[in-house]
Order: structure tokens, then C-alpha cells, then sequence
């Protein structure tokens, strides 16, 4: 990324690689795991306050939005397979060293923002069906815990994801299930979910609630920064990224479905734990408890995916040269990026205290839609980039339809509350902060190993 000194005292020290152990269906759990979770768990009320019972719509939009920006995904980690993901491609498309540390910085952000909104979920309503503890302590305990099973090793982060994924997605099956039932028995009105609040029209509505709802479906570009870790990324990649958004798209928009026939609006928009509520209207004979278990499970593999995520992003940008190496540094026996999970950890624990679940996932979208709309960008210029091995490449439609749906729904014209342009703000600016430091350290020690060098 940056010019080379020419002396070996700047160079990165050697480290070990990484091990490659995800295969294609660890990686396909991989990518439903992490977009299932915290989303339609906490915030389906919410998007159902938002545009009204046809919430699934917005869900819709995001998973075609979610879908055209994919494309992109695909064809990029096929052509370079490396952890560093939307950076690496907005550095290698437009070689601004300082708009790719702002990516790279923007999208390590979302995934602390989303850690943060998970941990804050995991002590709202799924929790006081247990006991009434308060939520912070609860936040902070819950993300030290994930940064110790990630830094146990990737093999065993990513296998406990397979577990998790599985409890959690038969929390949603069990939605549509017990929607089917009562719906069949008179219960709840389908029309319900064909209907919009007042205030609005259908397509700004269903728009607006996709500035939020997209937030349930962002994750599957996490997986790119996986790419050193998973055998064959070439083939790999896109089965799984298609299929995994894929089935959750049809998940989301039937659990939605349900949700707003079962369960009236102001209930529903009020609730921190929205899905309680569907299992509370339409099986009495279900247990409670159970239900908040099981959401609690889908919250806590967000949370360890996203730390993942954010780890395996600053541990790629210190190979690039973008961030500090010591951030880079590898533990010798568990062969984890222990430096980078520490550095995200402590961020994580700081954001969970200053944020709300809405506030933060809405932020967690707002900074993903604007990379989005880079990473699709940049698909199209790299376009002139050639590489020897085979890949796969998306139809050129598709980069171009996810550039506008991405800028679009970034915007405050899509109805996106004010409130997250204001966080995402205060995060960028101490990324700016954080790069005038980091530019000054490199050009010192540029300066000093010059001054160095024997005059020829």
C-alpha cells in the first residue's frame, strides 16, 4: 500500500500464515450465521413500527440490494483472496491510501457497532425472561467472553458458529411454524401484513424501513476477510454467499410476515424482543423461556462473528501497511491475530457503553451501505485488472443497480434517522485522527532510515 523505504528496519516481521481450515459448508454456515442473529431478532418491531404490517417488503428490498452488492463480493475475493476485503479492493480500484484506510476503518466500525447492538440485545427482553440483571454489565461480561473464544483459534470460533447457527435458525423456523399454525386456526389476520402506516406512501415507506432492515441482512461480506482461512476460495465463495443470503432473504421476509399478522403493531414496535412476543400470540403451549434461549444464542453468534470479523480486518490491514504492525502480530501456538482481537475487543466494550440496539445497528448499516457503494465501484474499474486463475464475474448490471440502491439508501432521503449520521460521524473523525497519527509515524521513520542510508 505504502511506497518502500528500501530498508529492511521498515519491513513488517515475518509472520506465520494463517491456517487454512473453512471449508465450503463451515463457510456456508459461516455467512447464515453471521446475517442471522441480532436483526430480525431485536429490531423486526422496530421496522414494523417504521413502515407498518409490510415490514417483510423492506426485508425484501434489503435482500436484493444485499444481493446485487454480493455480486460484486464474489468477483472481487475470487480475484484477490485476502483477508483485507473492501480495502484491499478500494486501494487496489482508486490507490488512495488515505480513502482506504477510511474503508478499512469504516468497516472494522461496522462490525463493533453491530457487536455493540448484539451485546445490548443480549441483556434486553430475551434476558429478563431469566432474571433482571442490568444491561451494560451484562454487554461488557458477554464481549470479553467472545474475545476469549475467538482467540482460542478461528477453527474453534468458526465450529461453535455451526452450533449457534443451528439453534438460531431453528429459532426462525419455529417463527414461521407456529405463524402457519395459528394463522391456519383464525388466529392473528394476514391481511395485517399487507398493510402500511398512514403516514407516507407505500414505496417511501418500504424504502425507509429498508435503511434499517438492511441491517439484518449485512454479514455476508464478512466472510471475504475469512478468504486466507478457507480452502479454495475460488470455487468456494460464491456457492455459499449465494445461497447463504439467499435462504435467509426467505426467512426474514416469512418470519416478518408472520410477526405483523400475529402480533399487533404497538406491541410488536415496542418490544426489544419482538419474536417473544409472536411466540406469546400464537403458542401459549410453547415455553417462554425456551424461545429467549434460543434468541439469545442467535445474538451471541452476530457478536463472535462480528469481532471476527473485525480482528481478521486490522490483522489484513497491518500486512498492508495501512495500520500499525504490531496490530498484525500472530500468537505462536494458537496461531490467532491475539494483538488485533484485543484492539477490537476493547473498542467493542467501549461502543456497547455509549449506544443503544437501534441506534447502533442502524450505524452498522449507514457505514456499510457507503462501503458497499465503493466496493461496487470499484468491481467495475478493476475490471481492466487481469489475473491468471479463473474466477467468477458478475454481470455488469448488477454493480452498477447496487451502487444506486447502496448511495440511495444511505442518504438521508431514504428516511434514515439523523441520529446515526451523528455516530457515524463522531467514528469517522477519530478515524481521520487516527490516520494524521499514523501518516506522521510512517513519514518519521521514513525520514530516520533515509537519513541512514549511505549517500551513493
Amino acid at each position: 500500500m505504502s511506497e518502500s523505504t528500501g530498508t529492511a528496519a521498515t519491513e513488517p516481521a515475518a509472520q506465520p500464515e494463517l491456517r487454512r481450515v473453512i471449508g465450503p459448508k463451515l463457510l456456508l454456515y459461516f455467512v447464515i450465521g453471521d446475517i442471522l442473529g441480532t436483526g430480525i431478532y431485536a429490531l423486526t418491531g422496530t421496522v414494523a413500527g417504521e413502515v407498518g404490517g409490510a415490514a417483510w417488503m423492506s426485508f425484501g428490498l434489503s435482500f436484493v440490494v444485499a444481493m446485487f452488492t454480493a455480486t460484486s463480493y464474489v468477483e472481487l475475493v475470487g480475484k484477490y483472496p485476502k483477508a483485507a476485503g473492501a480495502a484491499l479492493y478500494t486501494q487496489r480500484a482508486f490507490g488512495i491510501h488515505f480513502l482506504t484506510f477510511m474503508v478499512a476503518f469504516a468497516v472494522m466500525c461496522s462490525g463493533l457497532t453491530s457487536a455493540g447492538a448484539a451485546s445490548r440485545a443480549f441483556g434486553g427482553d430475551y434476558l429478563q425472561e431469566f432474571w433482571s440483571v442490568p444491561t451494560l454489565p451484562v454487554a461488557i461480561g458477554f464481549l470479553i467472553v467472545l474475545a476469549l473464544i475467538n482467540f482460542r483459534g478461528v477453527s474453534e470460533s468458526v465450529k461453535f458458529n455451526v452450533f449457534l447457527t443451528c439453534v438460531e435458525l431453528s429459532g426462525l423456523i419455529l417463527i414461521i411454524v407456529i405463524g402457519t399454525l395459528a394463522l391456519s386456526r383464525g388466529v392473528g389476520d394476514a391481511g395485517n401484513a399487507l398493510e402500511f402506516n398512514t403516514e407516507g406512501t407505500a414505496f417511501g415507506l418500504v424504502v425507509s424501513g429498508a435503511a434499517l432492515a438492511f441491517f439484518a441482512l449485512v454479514g455476508f461480506e464478512d466472510s471475504v476477510n475469512m478468504a486466507e482461512e478457507t480452502t479454495d476460495p475460488q470455487r468456494t465463495f460464491p456457492r455459499a454467499l449465494f445461497l447463504g443470503i439467499t435462504l435467509t432473504g426467505i426467512i426474514y421476509m416469512l418470519v416478518a410476515f408472520f410477526a405483523t399478522a400475529l402480533v399487533p403493531l404497538g406491541v410488536l414496535g415496542e418490544s426489544t424482543g419482538p419474536l417473544l412476543e409472536v411466540v406469546r400470540a400464537g403458542a401459549t403451549w410453547f415455553p417462554l423461556w425456551l424461545f429467549s434461549l434460543i434468541a439469545l444464542f442467535a445474538v451471541t453468534n452476530s457478536a463472535l462473528i462480528n469481532m471476527m470479523m473485525a480482528s481478521r480486518l486490522v490483522y489484513g490491514m497491518s500486512r498492508e501497511q495501512i495500520v500499525p504492525s504490531v496490530l498484525g502480530t500472530v500468537h505462536p501456538f494458537r496461531r490467532t491475530p491475539w494483538v488485533a482481537i484485543f484492539f477490537t475487543s476493547v473498542l467493542a466494550i467501549g461502543l456497547a457503553s455509549w449506544g443503544g440496539v437501534s441506534d447502533l445497528g442502524g450505524t452498522t448499516a449507514l457505514l456499510l451501505l457507503c462501503v458497499f457503494t465503493l466496493v461496487n465501484a470499484a468491481v467495475l474499474v478493476l475490471r481492466k485488472d487481469r489475473v491468471e486463475h479463473e474466477h467468477y464475474r458478475a454481470p455488469t448490471v448488477f454493480p452498477v443497480l447496487g451502487i444506486i440502491s447502496c448511495f440511495y439508501l444511505a442518504t438521508p432521503w431514504s428516511g434514515r434517522d439523523p441520529q446515526q449520521y451523528l455516530i457515524a460521524g463522531v467514528l469517522l473523525v477519530i478515524g481521520l485522527v487516527l490516520w494524521v497519527v499514523n501518516w506522521l509515524v510512517q513519514r518519521a521513520m521514513a525520514s530516520r532510515a533515509s537519513g541512514e542510508e549511505p549517500r551513493v
